[in-house]
């Protein structure tokens, strides 16, 4: 972990409510967390996303070409921001896709929320506004189908169990 990561940590562990936000709402987060915005959640826009540590990973997907650059943050540091505790989180897409995922994996590698590919915003339209991408190309067995399926693209809800 980052020296940035653990002093954004720290600071954020020092208020147990987080910010609320001020613009569209783009992430809920509910479930097993202790710093919540609105009732039991933590509701994110945009801005308050840029506050978490950012991060950089280029890695092929299996529903592009080529290798690409994602721009975002780590879901670790997302995860440890509300002071998540638990065994999976289940992400829901826009498209009312879910999927569990097991924390360990957020741990064991460095799985990005990604807001940009190659320079570009992700929109809605295209896989946005939030992406779970994998460093696949680091890691011989994230180059498997049972990962694929975590790839969630327009991220909406992560609930911590």
């Amino acid at each position: 972990m980052s020296v940035f990561s653990l002093a954004l940590s720290s600071a954020w562990a020092q208020d147990e409510t987080l910010a609320a936000p001020e613009g569209e709402i783009v992430l809920t987060m509910t479930g097993n967390i202790s710093r919540t915005n609105r009732d039991d959640m933590a509701v994110f826009d945009r801005a308050m996303l840029t506050t978490l540590p950012a991060a950089v990973l280029e890695t092929s997907t299996v529903v592009t070409d080529g290798t690409k650059r994602f721009d975002g943050f780590l879901m670790r540091d997302l995860l440890e921001s509300v002071g998540a505790q638990g065994e999976v989180v289940t992400a829901t897409a826009l498209n009312d896709y879910v999927i569990d995922i097991p924390m360990d994996d957020f741990e064991q590698f460095d799985v990005l929320v990604a807001t940009h590919m190659d320079g570009e915003a992700l929109l809605p339209s295209d896989k946005g506004p939030l992406w779970i991408v994998y460093p696949r190309d680091d890691h011989a067995e994230l180059q498997d189908i049972r990962y694929d399926y975590r790839w969630v693209w327009q991220l909406l809800e992560l609930d911590v169990k």
